[in-house]
């Protein structure tokens, strides 16, 4: 008879090791052995799912789970401290990408603690040049798998990746949490708000952050508005069309009961929004584009 008392003093680990004594011969019987662990109570739900997700990273690359370029938060070598610390403050990332005059060249990474000091010494503002507080670019190619990226995470000290096309032009960005997100699932932390991830910030009541990105749609539900998708599926493309050209950085629109604020934009395309009510601003405060 065997021994219970035994089988229970070794680990999960162990156990498994022991299923894997006559090697799966592809990748089908391997993924077949995984999820038949569960059924004989070698593991629970959640290592399950996480040694599924180990398997699952090493069939895939970058350009699988990377934040496209549209949806970056970049800022510019030239822009003050006025200029990106709303931005920063607003979508609350740890770490920005630089660029330089030409939009595709990365000349570094700003990491948001290291402007601390800005508010022990409010002098050094004045003075201040983002090129001088820059750490390097880790750059990667999108084709780059994501179990190979992993492992330079860990041997660069790295927490973010910038991908980039075979035309060295930039396709996005990737963090080390979006891969082990792969693995173990979404992992959440304090900023993270429940629910429709295009609502980046909430202020009270009147005031809300949100990605250029949001369909129409989700934003009508959220706002209770009845803007129309019919001409535009993206509330950055309905805003773009009130301006009627692709507008700056802190200019405003009033569409409907709402302004709208650009707080970051390229040459390309709106990427975040703030979204304030017109009846709660003091007056005499909303300085923008007529509405139609």
């Amino acid at each position: 008879m065997p021994d219970d008392n035994a089988d229970n003093g070794r680990s999960w680990l162990e156990r498994i090791s022991q299923l894997f004594a006559s090697e799966p011969g592809s990748r089908e019987e391997l993924q077949a052995l995984i999820r038949s662990l569960r059924g004989r109570e070698v593991v629970d739900e959640d290592t399950l799912g996480i040694l599924e997700g180990a398997l699952e990273v090493s069939s895939l690359q970058v350009r699988d789970i990377m934040v496209p370029r549209s949806q970056m938060i970049t800022l510019r070598a030239d822009m003050t401290p006025k200029d990106f610390l709303p931005l920063i403050i607003e979508c609350a990332h740890s770490r920005f990408p630089v660029l330089g005059e030409d939009p595709d060249e990365v000349i570094g990474v700003l990491l948001a603690k290291d402007l601390l000091p800005l508010i022990l010494e409010p002098q050094r503002m004045e003075r201040f040049d983002i090129k001088d507080h820059l750490r390097q670019a880790f750059i990667i190619p999108e084709s780059k798998g994501l179990d190979s990226l992993l492992h330079d995470f860990r041997i660069s000290r790295n927490h973010m990746a910038i991908i980039v096309n075979e035309y060295g032009g930039i396709a996005g960005l990737v963090t080390i949490e979006d891969v082990l997100e792969q693995i173990v699932g979404d992992i959440e932390d304090e900023t993270d708000l429940e629910g429709d991830d295009y609502l980046l910030d909430q202020t009270g009541t009147s005031t809300t952050t949100v990605k250029a990105l949001i369909p129409i749609d989700e934003f009508n539900q959220h706002f209770g508005t009845e803007f129309s998708d019919e001409e535009f599926d993206t509330l950055g493309g309905l805003v773009m069309q009130q301006f009627g050209r692709l507008p700056e950085t802190n200019e405003s629109v009033v569409i409907g009961p709402y302004l709208f604020t650009v707080l970051s934009a390229d040459g390309r395309t709106i990427r975040l929004l703030k979204v304030s009510t017109l009846e709660d601003l003091p007056d005499g405060q909303v300085f923008a584009a007529p509405s139609e």
